[in-house]
Order: structure tokens, then sequence, then C-alpha cells
């Protein structure tokens, strides 16, 4: 079920925040939650879940920090909502209708639909374009360059 929950937003955020602040060295999750503005024991669960998931790269060491595994416009919205909504383990409620016949064969499938809509626009939706988003806000960037990812 698409919902926008906290961790939803602290993953998109985390994400975001590594793509639009690379450089030569991995950003530290200590950097990413001061930014954000997001409790580092929280981030760090989220962060974790999005290296099992090839989103990001962990990089061990002092120096160590966290890295896109991709190029950032081949990362969207809608696969972290997909991950994040599966990490939350959440039941959607529309797998098993309730209510009357008529919600059954009416509200049921048109919120199916919506739910499916709203994916698939989040699936055209990259972290690349949310940087450029970003950068035409003039929202501030620690990096002089801009980095996608490191091989």
């Amino acid at each position: 079920m698409l919902r926008l929950t906290k961790k939803l937003i602290f993953a998109i955020d985390a994400v975001v925040d590594i793509a639009y602040n690379a450089t030569e060295e991995p950003v530290q999750s200590r950097e990413i939650a001061e930014r954000q503005g997001i409790p580092r024991r929280y981030l760090e669960q989220v962060l974790q879940h999005l290296v099992r998931a090839k989103i990001l790269k962990g990089v061990r060491g002092p120096r160590g920090g966290y890295r896109l595994a991709r190029e950032r416009r081949r990362i969207s919205i809608g696969e972290i909502t997909r991950l994040v909504a599966e990490m939350e383990g959440n039941t959607d409620p529309l797998e098993e209708p309730v209510g009357s016949e008529l919600g059954r064969a009416v509200l049921h499938p048109l919120w199916l639909e919506l739910q499916e809509d709203a994916i698939l626009k989040l699936d055209k939706v990259s972290i690349d374009e949310l940087c450029a988003r970003a950068r035409a806000s003039g929202v501030e960037c620690n990096s002089a360059d801009q980095f996608d990812f490191m091989i």
C-alpha cells in the first residue's frame, strides 16, 4: 500500500542527500542525519536496507559512508517506495476488501487503480531529477562537483 511515512521520507531524503552531496569521499551517515534532521539510529536502519537493495553501496573504514550503487538517473522514487513498504511489512487493507457490495465492486478497484497510477508516476521520477530540482531551487550543496556514482 502506498503510504507516505516518516521512514519513506527519510529514505528518499537520504538517497537524494547522498546523490546531491557526493564527492570523491563517501557521504557519512552523521552528515546526512545533521543535514536532514533525521535521528541517526533510525537513519542507519534505513541505509542498511537501501544497501541490501543495491540502491546504495556501503563503504567501510574510518572515512567510510555511503555512495549510490548506480547512476542517480537509474534510481527511481517508486523503487524506494516499494522497498520501504516491504521494510515496514505494510499489509494492504485493500487485499481483503471489506464494506458493502457496492464498495467492493466500485471503490476497491478504483483505489487499487489510483495506487498503481501513483507508483507508475513515482517510477518515472529519478533521483537525478530531484537533484536537478534542488539545484534549481538554490539548495546548498556540499560538493563543488556533482558526482553521480563511483565504480
